[in-house]
C-alpha cells in the first residue's frame, strides 16, 4: 500500500532488529494462536472474519451496503464495508471506491460523532488518500483515548512513513509489536527493515506475518505471498519469488499483485514478451497509472510506438485527475525528458509536505533532468539516508554520480 544504510538513531535500529528477534524466538507459538484478519491497513474484523475471496468481498460490501441503508449509524457496519471497499481497490485499481468507503463513516459519525470504531476506520480511509497528516491527527485522538489498542499505532506508523517521519513511523511501530505482536506488526517491522536494506530480516519478518494471517482471508493471504515474492526479487533469489507469486495467485486467482510480481519479474530476466503480457493482463482488470507507464516503457523498447503514446498519455492523464500524486507524475515526465520545467516544480511542491524518500528520489532525478546537479545530488543523498537497497533509486544515484564525475573532470 508498499523498506533499507540509516541515518536513523543506532539505537532504533537495534529496537526494531530486536524485536524481529523475539518474533522468531517464539513464532511457532505465536502464529498458531494469532488470528489477525489483513496487514496494510484493513479492518481487525474481531470477532466477524468474513472471507475475502472475490465473491466473498462483494458479498460483504452487499451485505454492510444493505444493513446501513436499514441502520445508518451502524459502525461495525461501515467499519467492515470500509475495509471490503479497499480491498476492492486493491484488486480492481477502482480508486473511487474509497470515497464510498468514506461516505459511509462519515455518515456513521454524523449520528454519532464519538463513535471510537467509524473514527479509527476513517482515519485508515485518509491513509487511502494519501491525507496522511489527517490520519496521524486521528489516530492520535484513537491512541488517547484507548491507549493499548495497538491498531492506533499502526496506522499512525503508516502516517508517518509517508510523510518520511522515519524515527516518528518505527517507533509507532514498536509500540506495536509490544502491544500485540499481530500479523499486521509483522508486515510493518518488514517495511522497516526493507527501508533499511536489511532484506534478509525482512523476508523473516514478512514470512511469520503470513504465518499469522487468518486462512480465511484470502485475499490477504495472496497480497502477503505477493510481498514476499517482491523481497526475494529484490534480493536476487529468481526462483523463489515465481514460487512467492504462484502462491499468491493460488490463494486468489486473478489478484493484480501476483501479476505485477510476474511482470516485474519477467523484466528483472529480460523476458519483454512475458512482462508485456503480465502488464497487460493487470491492465485488463486493476490498471494504474503506474501500469500504464510501464506499459508504455515496454512498448517503446518493442517498437510499438504507437501503443507506448496512448499508455503514456492515460498515465499522465490519471497521475493528473483520476489518483492525483504529483511526485509520481514528475518522476514520469522527468524520465520521459519532457516537460522538465513542470517536473521540477511539481517534485518541489511534493518534497515541500513529504520528505519520504520517494518523494526525494523524484526530485534528484528532475533536477538531475534539468541539468542541476548539486541539487539533484542533495536530494539523492537524503532518497538514499535510510539506506535502501531499491533498484530504481540505486540506478538514479549512480547516472547522478556519474554526472558529478563528468563534470568536475571539465
Amino acid at each position: 500500500m508498499q523498506f533499507r544504510r540509516s541515518d536513523l538513531p543506532h539505537v532504533l535500529t537495534v529496537v526494531i532488529l530486536a524485536s524481529v528477534a523475539a518474533v522468531i524466538a517464539g513464532a511457532n507459538h505465536i502464529a498458531a494462536r494469532l488470528k489477525s484478519g489483513n496487514v496494510d491497513r484493513t479492518v481487525d474484523t474481531r470477532p466477524i472474519a468474513p472471507m475475502t475471496s472475490r465473491d466473498g468481498l462483494q458479498q460483504t460490501i452487499d451485505t454492510m451496503e444493505a444493513r446501513l441503508r436499514a441502520r445508518p449509524a451502524d459502525a461495525r457496519s461501515a467499519a467492515l464495508l470500509a475495509d471490503a471497499l479497499m480491498r476492492q481497490v486493491r484488486i480492481t485499481g477502482h480508486a473511487g471506491l474509497v470515497l464510498r468507503a468514506e461516505h459511509a463513516l462519515l455518515r456513521v459519525l454524523h449520528d454519532e460523532p464519538a463513535d471510537y470504531e467509524a473514527r479509527r476506520m476513517l482515519a485508515t480511509v485518509y491513509l487511502s488518500e494519501r491525507r496522511a497528516r489527517e490520519a496521524i491527527r486521528g489516530e492520535e485522538r484513537a491512541r488517547d483515548e484507548r491507549p493499548r489498542d495497538d491498531w492506533n499505532y499502526g496506522v499512525m506508523g503508516d502516517g508517518h512513513l509517508e510523510l518520511g517521519e522515519y524515527d516518528e513511523a518505527f517507533s509507532s511501530f514498536k509500540r506495536m509489536m509490544d502491544l500485540r505482536p499481530t500479523a499486521a506488526a509483522y508486515a510493518r517491522v518488514s517495511y522497516a527493515l526493507e527501508l533499511q536494506g536489511k532484506l534478509d530480516a525482512a523476508i523473516e519478518a514478512m514470512t511469520l506475518s503470513t504465518d499469522a494471517t487468518s486462512p480465511t482471508d484470502l485475499e490477504s493471504i495472496a497480497w502477503h505471498h505477493a510481498q514476499l515474492g517482491d523481497l526475494h526479487r529484490e534480493a536476487g533469489r529468481f526462483d523463489r519469488a515465481a514460487i512467492e507469486y504462484a502462491w499468491a495467485e493460488h490463494a486468489f486467482p486473478g489478484h493484480p499483485f501476483a501479476d505485477l510480481g510476474n511482470a516485474r519479474l519477467a523484466e528483472a530476466k529480460g523476458d519483454l514478451v512475458s512482462a508485456l503480457a503480465a502488464y497487460e493482463k493487470v491492465s485488463a482488470t486493476a490498471p494504474t497509472p503506474d501500469v500504464h507507464a510501464r506499459l508504455g516503457e515496454l512498448y517503446d523498447r518493442l517498437g510499438r510506438t504507437d501503443d507506448a503514446a496512448r499508455e503514456y498519455a492515460l498515465a499522465e492523464a490519471s497521475w493528473r485527475t483520476d489518483a492525483p500524486q504529483p511526485a509520481a507524475l514528475a518522476r514520469f515526465l522527468a524520465e520521459r525528458g519532457q516537460k522538465v520545467d513542470e517536473a521540477v516544480r511539481l517534485a518541489e511542491s511534493a518534497a515541500a509536505e513529504r520528505r519520504d524518500i520517494f518523494t526525494e528520489d523524484a526530485l534528484a532525478w528532475c533536477y538531475f533532468k534539468a541539468g542541476r546537479l548539486s541539487d539533484a545530488a542533495s536530494a539523492m543523498a537524503r532518497a538514499q539516508r535510510t539506506g535502501t537497497r531499491d533498484q530504481s533509486i540505486r540506478a538514479h544515484a549512480a547516472a547522478i554520480s556519474r554526472a558529478l564525475h563528468a563534470d568536475a573532470g571539465n
